[in-house]
């Protein structure tokens, strides 16, 4: 019991810590985390468990097209990917289709990875050159 509340501290601090670009980097790996677990839910022929995480990872994706910032051209580009995602996602949660989970999951990865690059090339987000 200790151990988990140590872990959640952990977390609560990582969390009230990080910059705006980590906090972004920490939701994509959230939805590919939970699509992962959707996943398995489905292999596992576990209704509830692919349902609940399939909902996880609509719920960051609706998070990350709120928080768009629609004074860049860029935003509607985001806007469409996000509602495409959203879209395959309510399809795989109604047909519980592992093949449509696995290419959002190819979509959340390669945001991810473009993600930290970006990350990478402006220090962590916060120099811009």
């Amino acid at each position: 019991m200790a151990m988990n509340n140590a872990y959640a501290n952990y977390q609560n601090t990582r969390i009230m810590t990080a910059s705006p670009a980590e906090l972004t980097l920490m939701l994509y790996e959230g939805a590919i985390k939970f699509c992962n677990i959707a996943l398995m839910g489905i292999e596992e022929k576990n209704i509830e468990k692919a349902h609940n995480n399939i909902v996880k990872v609509e719920h960051i994706i609706e998070e990350f097209q709120a928080t768009l910032n629609h004074k860049y051209p860029v935003a509607k580009d985001f806007d469409n990917v996000y509602t495409y995602l959203l879209e395959r996602l309510f399809e795989a949660n109604m047909k519980k289709d592992p093949e449509i989970l696995g290419e959002v999951l190819e979509h959340l990865r390669t945001m991810r990875d473009t993600w930290k690059e970006v990350m990478r090339l402006t220090n962590n987000g916060t120099k811009v050159s």
